[in-house]
């Protein structure tokens, strides 16, 4: 896995074509679409770690985050055309606290109509930019943190008085910020819209260990890209199970093995005593049986 702090302005797609020719292989995929004006952490998988990537889609994802209440956009962040402007002024920073804390928890979000996902086989964005009326239905997404941190005056470029509000949230995955911050300023009455977000963490990959496109690219030729080992990465996102020699050996070949007592009943990475990566591991029927073998025999 290679960590990457994606720049504003670049696509998830365009980070991957990027690394793709970095690292001289068709071979590379990503954990979870970031938007073009958002930042921070994208998971790339290089080779062999692309089989890893369905499991790292689905963890928890923290982002820092400015929403501005009093504008409504079209895509509900700073990308869109602005559809209505309320004076915000009269909002507090309590109002604001009680609206973050009605979205937190087990809630049901309604996605943004300029998203990825595909209706009727085709992607609601491009059904919006087509003209369309879409309409997503709702789906259960789990908040776990929404911190107001600072709520500030602004004023728009007509002069329109505005609050710019600084967050953090940690969402489940599927969760859309940028809906979230739609809904934060419909509840207060004066609509709201993202104008900046940042992702500092997916499930055990943060910040700390992600390298900018600059850097990886001023990498010599014959130098090769410094990843995140298979065994790291498995121990990033998943529990893990020290194997033996001869759990490891019989893993190798697809062969079950026995249930550890302290089995957590999810899907574990087994590391064998080199250190490596051996496979990954699923309780069933009794027996502990590899669900992907990285070292086969």
């Amino acid at each position: 896995m290679v960590v990457v702090d994606k720049p504003a302005g670049w696509t998830s797609h365009d980070v991957v074509a990027r690394m793709r020719r970095l690292a001289s292989t068709r071979k590379v995929g990503h954990a979870g679409t970031l938007d073009p004006m958002a930042t921070g952490v994208l998971v790339v998988g290089i080779g062999r770690a692309t089989r890893l990537l369905t499991y790292v889609v689905g963890a928890d994802k923290e982002y820092t985050a400015t929403i501005r209440l009093g504008v409504a956009t079209t895509t509900d962040d700073a990308d869109g055309e602005a559809v209505a402007t309320v004076d915000a002024s009269g909002v507090t920073t309590a109002d604001v606290a009680a609206g973050a804390a009605a979205l937190t928890g087990a809630i049901q979000q309604v996605p943004s109509a300029v998203s990825a996902i595909k209706v009727d086989g085709q992607r609601a964005y491009a059904r919006v930019r087509a003209g369309e009326d879409v309409e997503l239905a709702a789906r259960p997404v789990t908040v776990s943190r929404f911190d107001v941190h600072d709520v500030r005056p602004a004023l728009t470029a007509d002069g329109s008085p505005v609050l710019d509000v600084d967050v953090t949230v940690v969402v489940s995955s599927g969760t859309y910020v940028r809906a979230l911050a739609r809904d934060l300023g419909a509840a207060l009455g004066v609509g709201g819209h993202l104008t900046a977000l940042r992702r500092t963490r997916v499930g055990g990959y943060s910040l700390d260990v992600a390298r900018s496109l600059d850097d990886l690219g001023a990498l010599p030729v014959d130098e090769p890209i410094d990843v995140v080992s298979l065994a790291d990465s498995a121990r990033a996102t998943f529990p893990v199970r020290e194997l033996t020699d001869d759990e490891a050996r019989a893993l190798s070949y697809g062969q079950s093995i026995g249930v550890a007592d302290d089995a957590p009943g999810t899907t574990v990475a087994g590391i064998g005593p080199d250190g490596r990566l051996v496979a990954l591991l699923e309780e069933r029927g009794g027996t502990v049986r590899p669900a992907l073998v990285f070292s086969p025999a």
